[in-house]
């Protein structure tokens, strides 16, 4: 297109994988200031371009990468690219969210995202050099695990520095909680994403980019990248030294992290599976950042013994050692660093996974599941070799893990102990306990109960995190809002002003929300699961009780703000017609 553009190139690459064809869709500059990506640009093609009522695992669900116009500039955080598709978890929206370097490399190649349709009969992958794009063969490819993927592929197409999103066997097994994997560590995992992409026998998508993201003015962004390297000791330096998870030992003791499947208490062990542990423990050799970034927050593993851990697939953080650490009650960190790696090599979310073993081992102990084991091992709180053998068993669907893989609701209508499954919409819970009297915790809760994905921590139903997920910020950089409305109009030219910023994050999640109600998913589906309206078993928050009532006044708060009708939570004529978005409704 000949009109001069910003941060966006006006092009998104379609893949129908029916027909093996390659098209582009062009796009104006009006469209990415209403669609800058991530969620927006997700919610806009399932309202447009899907039938209600679609099977998330049938070739009509489209499959779409969604970067923002800030992924792949110079900048520290703007790493982030979306992941979306109907879920096969809710059967509402699904979205991951993830970093690392595979969206920038996209961006950098010229597209401003990927939608994926159809199916293919026969495993393929598509290489993305430029402009070029191609499907070939990846028959030689399937049953491989997301390492050998990766490096098998970087030799095929000849680019020592192209970057890899695969699928591992998680994937093309279907299992509901599969997700995407790119630089062997980072994973966009949750939703079920990745079940999505082995439905349509794609095993991986891999980029080379040599162009550069136009920008407006590139020293304003530039300015911004030297504050976060000037003001790293100031602002962000946990998190350069530690990554998450830092502090485990305090945070069980106001009652923040999930322990035995909800139970809540303290957790013994809390402070020997921290992020502090990692490193007086010598596990941890090094940190590493994703694209531009100065704040190297993610932790990298190697271990030889007792359990070898290869540290390409980096190292566990916070959602991934609760879930699989005190949610399960294991409090090996060596053992938990081996979970991890063989979750990055199979493709799977670490959060629902945790969170399905964990329900099995209470639905043991109550005598639910009295003979709960995988391979053997009985599937009790505590034991973390039934943590191993069950993560190989339900990213390869042998016995209980075939159940388990269809996730906590599907499962327990085969298997009973409903009351106790710990999901919103189908999704499981993140790590942090929402019967929490933090505000922190008061957050969190209302993000549990009215997600559109489900059990996210995020914070991504607000307006500010929602913004940044549509323009592809990293949430943890602490740009305040004016940076961030500085960064976007710098990037793209585009002269916002700050509520024009924030209906970036409304829109997105009315798109969302519009897409959900559509699905059959409202109101009736924004609450917390039934057992975390008990008290927790010990400690401080043992005789606190979540109100109902107070949940409900707070989700209808919610809708309020977000300019949705107080009782249903659908979207009001007015607030569609200030989104400009009436039309898609």
């Amino acid at each position: 297109m000949s009109e001069l553009r910003f941060g966006s190139w006006g092009k998104l690459l379609r893949i129908d994988l029916t027909s093996r064809s390659v098209t582009t869709q062009e796009l104006g500059d009006e469209f990415f200031r209403r669609y800058p990506g991530g969620r927006s640009l997700i919610a806009y093609v399932l309202l447009r371009e899907t039938e209600p009522g679609l099977e998330p695992l049938s070739p009509a669900n489209p499959l779409i990468f969604a970067p923002g116009v800030l992924t792949g500039t110079p900048l520290s955080g703007a790493s982030r690219h979306s992941v979306g598709a109907k879920s096969p978890a809710s059967g509402g929206f699904g979205e991951a969210e993830v970093g690392g370097f595979w969206g920038a490399e996209l961006k950098r190649a010229g597209w401003d995202g990927i939608v994926v349709t159809g199916a293919s009969p026969t495993p393929v992958y598509v290489w993305i050099k430029d402009d070029q794009v191609e499907i070939r063969d990846a028959a030689h490819l399937w049953g491989l695990e997301t390492g050998e993927t990766e490096e098998a592929l970087k030799l095929e197409v000849g680019e020592r520095l192209s970057r890899v999103c695969e699928i591992g066997p998680a994937g093309e097994n279907l299992v509901r909680f599969a997700g995407i994997v790119n630089d062997y560590k980072d994973i966009a995992g949750r939703a079920g994403m990745g079940a999505v992409m082995g439905s349509k026998k794609l095993k991986a998508i891999v980029v080379r980019g040599t162009k550069q993201v136009p920008m407006a003015d590139k020293a304003t962004v530039l300015k911004n990248g030297r504050w976060v390297a000037d003001t790293l000791q100031e602002n962000h330096w946990p998190f350069h030294n530690y990554g998450t998870g830092m502090g485990l030992e305090g945070y069980t003791k106001v009652g923040g992290m999930a322990v035995r499947n909800y139970d809540g208490g303290p957790f013994e062990q809390a402070k020997d599976i921290s992020a502090e542990a990692l490193v007086d423990k010598g596990y941890r050799i090094k940190m590493e950042a994703c694209w531009a970034c100065s704040v190297r927050c993610k932790k990298v593993v190697k271990l030889e013994d007792p359990y070898p851990v290869d540290p390409k697939y980096g190292g566990i953080e916070y959602e991934s050692v609760a879930a699989m650490g005190a949610d399960c009650g294991v409090g090996d960190l060596a053992l938990l660093s081996k979970a991890n790696e063989r979750c990055n090599a199979l493709g799977m979310d670490t959060i629902s996974l945790g969170a399905v073993i964990a329900w099995v081992m209470e639905l043991r102990r109550s005598g639910v599941l009295p003979q709960a084991e995988f391979d053997g091992e009985p599937v009790e709180f505590g034991r973390g070799k039934a943590l191993l053998a069950g993560i190989e068993a339900i990213a390869r669907r042998r016995g209980l893990g075939d159940v388990l893989a269809e996730g906590s609701r599907r499962a327990a209508e085969k298997l009973g102990g409903k009351d106790v499954t710990i999901e919103t919409k189908g999704l499981e819970l993140a790590m942090h306990d929402p019967r929490q009297r933090t505000e922190y915790g008061r957050s969190v809760r209302v993000s549990y109960m009215t997600s559109p994905t489900g059990g996210d921590h995020m914070l991504s139903n607000l307006r500010p995190r929602s913004m940044r997920n549509s323009v592809g910020m990293c949430f943890f950089l602490k740009y305040n809002d004016s940076q961030m409305l500085e960064i976007v109009n710098a990037t793209t030219g585009w002269g916002l002003t700050l509520d024009e910023l924030m209906a970036f994050g409304q829109r997105g999640a009315t798109l969302a929300r519009l897409y959900n109600l559509r699905e059959g998913l409202g109101a009736a589906d924004d609450v917390l699961p039934k057992k975390l309206l008990q008290p927790q078993v010990a400690g401080p928050l043992s005789k606190v009780r979540l109100d109902p009532d107070e949940l409900r006044a707070q989700v209808r708060a919610y809708y309020k703000d977000m300019g949705w009708s107080e009782d249903e939570g659908r979207p009001t004529p007015e607030t569609l017609s200030q989104l400009g978005i009436a039309v898609i409704a």
